[in-house]
């Protein structure tokens, strides 16, 4: 039986069924049905004739003598097309609301599914760039937008293509070139609902959130899918997240293409370090000066671009800590997630804000950061140079010039601590 799994992934992952949503009890009608026709056609190899196979041939007219011998041999090859068409029809048969219709049509014909505004002039687009335009938006984008915008780009050498609104969810955005129709260039979003989601993705999601330690349990939400090409690249490369939750967690898992590039999701309670625990709650206590603080929830993100594999945890009062092992190292993050607006009567008066930032005292700053550095990291920061940023005021770095070793502040206007992040800058 798992050989037939094997072969019903491999079939599933061809378009147009890629897109299509399956179900076990698809999988079982399909599966049955083909072993009856295989079954079938074994059994009426031995005994078929001339007249039968004759029956699944379409009407042509004859053009001179063809002999007896020559429709002989083209009689089996006959009753094998008429096998596919039987395959074919029972696959439109198989799904709800001939799902599989439209895709079908699109698979020979990709121009047909096409959506363009009235009035639109599209004679500068030659077929080759109906077709990319067409495959690309069905095959990356899952879904076809009207086209609003045709316009020829002569300095360029590009022909753009604008579908759906800007305003809106729905976006795209094609360019491409004016002499060989290929595609140059491409953005795309969409959002989707999640029972719109391909199977192929929707059946990675327990084993992906198992994989960290998470809930396989937790449902699916929301769905954003994002399309990229840039100059240079030579396919366009799609980017789906998958938002999840129940009454008490949530997750979020990205695909580029079809592989699981960022999987998050809260960890269960059998999965949390009691030791990492134990230090978060030093920190917080070191930042705030607030002890035991109630643990709200611990979460793992596993970033395979970004090479990050962080956890996260999440008190009362909106304190947090992340602890992250990376390409770089190992990070460390304690932060205040608390929000205090300020008031501004005008831009004078943010610049001024902003400034008073900038300028803050080295003295008044060490002597609110060092103590917090001592407890949570056993270090002294005496030997390390204070470097602002005039492009980030309320922001300041502590670098050793002898390593690599580099803390980050965040502070307010009067020098109080709001994040510490040490590493993985």
């Amino acid at each position: 039986m798992r050989h037939k799994d094997e072969q019903w992934e491999k079939e599933i992952r061809k378009g147009p069924f890629a897109s299509s949503p399956f179900t076990e009890d698809h999988k079982r009608k399909v599966l049955q049905q083909v072993e009856w026709m295989k079954k079938s056609e074994e059994r009426s190899k031995g005994d078929r004739s001339e007249d039968s196979s004759r029956s699944f041939r379409p009407f042509r007219p004859q053009v001179g003598n063809v002999s007896h011998k020559r429709r002989r041999k083209r009689g089996p090859l006959v009753a094998g097309m008429g096998s596919l068409v039987i395959a074919a029809g029972l696959f439109l048969w198989i799904w709800d609301d001939g799902q599989l219709v439209k895709p079908v049509i699109e698979q020979v014909y990709p121009t047909a599914a096409l959506q363009l505004s009235d009035g639109l002039n599209t004679n500068m687009l030659t077929d080759k760039m109906k077709r990319n335009v067409a495959t690309t938006m069905r095959d990356d984008l899952g879904k076809q937008l009207k086209i609003k915008k045709v316009e020829d780009l002569p300095v360029s050498g590009r022909i753009y293509v604008e579908a759906g609104n800007e305003s809106e969810k729905e976006y795209a955005q094609i360019w491409l070139d004016a002499i060989t129709g290929n595609l140059r260039e491409v953005q795309m979003r969409r959002e989707m609902q999640p029972s719109e989601l391909e199977h192929r993705y929707l059946r990675q999601v327990p084993s992906l959130l198992q994989s960290i330690g998470s809930t396989p349990t937790l449902k699916p939400v929301s769905v954003q899918r994002y399309v990229s090409m840039k100059q240079g690249e030579l396919e366009p490369i799609s980017y789906t997240t998958l938002a999840l939750e129940n009454e008490t967690g949530y997750g979020e898992i990205v695909w580029q293409q079809d592989k699981a590039v960022s999987i998050t999701g809260d960890l269960r309670p059998d999965q949390v370090s009691q030791a990492a625990l134990a230090d978060a709650r030093k920190a917080i206590e070191a930042l705030s000066g607030k002890a035991k603080l109630d643990l709200v929830r611990v979460s793992r993100s596993k970033d395979d671009e970004l090479g990050k594999d962080t956890v996260s945890f999440s008190f009362k009062d909106n304190y947090f800590v992340q602890m992250t092992e990376g390409k770089e190292g190992l990070g460390y993050t304690v932060g205040d997630a608390n929000h205090y607006e300020q008031d501004f009567a005008d831009w004078e008066e943010i610049e001024a804000y902003y400034q008073e930032l900038y300028n803050i005292e080295e003295s008044l700053l060490r002597g609110e950061v060092e103590p917090i550095i001592k407890k949570i990291f056993k270090m002294d920061l005496q030997a390390y140079k204070l470097h602002r940023n005039p492009d980030h005021p309320g922001m300041v770095t502590f670098e050793l010039e002898s390593s690599t070793d580099v803390f980050q502040v965040e502070y307010r206007e009067d020098g109080r601590v709001k994040m510490i992040t040490r590493g993985e800058l």
